[in-house]
């Protein structure tokens, strides 16, 4: 694999928790950098820090929310991306129309949970939607979700759904991607379906789409082995040498 810089993007209430599983299998990618969202509120707000602290030229993998970041980043600065994988996420916009107000009605039920009940009580609602059916009994792997959750509070959750809402439609930035691209889908996520990513490799030129057996929409914490193992994969693609 390259000696280049990768950065890793969290998603919706993630943070390193997500992407520590991948580590050992990543032992030769070079340097490895963790995004950090803090309160920011707009994908294009974190797109810019990731841009702030990044060296000049990086490898870019963004899970969920993160994948969206991710192409907010390659939209801005196409020439740094040496190599772009987008996991378990989107590309449009949010729907118009009854769609569109299920999802905000969605977003802002959990987010009422969290207010009153607390950000775990919250993860206990969601997780039902995110994980493999099978692995919600999985009392190690659970813990670890809920106490990245956990860690965050109401205020980001908030700051985030907003992001999320007024999220920018990047259909048109796919046909114009020229970096070895990966696109990753549990093959159970419910959340960001395996359609969805087909759809999205198909506008990708030279994209390769990895589908994870047994996994929901937490592919890098659910199935790690199979995860790292792609990754390992995009990175070793020789075409996104400079």
């Amino acid at each position: 694999m390259p000696a280049e810089t990768l950065i890793l993007v969290p998603g919706l209430l993630c943070d390193e928790a997500v992407w520590q599983p991948l580590l050992p299998g990543l032992s030769g990618a070079g340097a490895i950098q963790i995004a950090r969202h803090g309160g920011l509120d707009s994908l294009g707000a974190m797109a810019e820090a990731i841009l702030a602290g990044a060296p000049p030229r990086f490898a870019l993998a963004g899970h969920s929310m993160g994948g969206r970041v991710a192409l907010e980043v390659y939209a801005r600065a196409p020439e740094r991306v040496t190599r772009l994988a987008l996991l378990d996420t989107g590309y449009e916009g949010l729907a118009a129309g009854v769609a569109g107000e299920r999802e905000r009605d969605g977003r802002l039920r959990l987010l009422g949970i969290a207010r009153h009940d607390g950000m775990r009580a919250m993860g206990q609602d969601w997780a039902r939607g995110m994980v493999h059916p099978a692995r919600l009994s999985d009392a190690p792997l659970m813990e670890a979700i809920l106490a990245m959750i956990g860690r965050a509070d109401a205020a980001i959750f908030d700051a985030q759904i907003r992001a999320l809402l007024a999220r920018p439609d990047r259909s048109t930035l796919l046909a114009a991607i020229a970096v070895p691209t990966l696109v990753l889908c549990g093959h159970e996520d419910s959340w960001s379906p395996l359609a969805r990513h087909r759809a999205m490799a198909d506008q990708i030129p030279g994209s390769v789409l990895v589908d994870i057996a047994d996994s929901g929409h937490m592919s890098p914490m659910e199935q790690p082995a199979a995860v790292s193992a792609a990754l390992r994969d995009w990175l070793a693609d020789a075409s996104g040498q400079a």
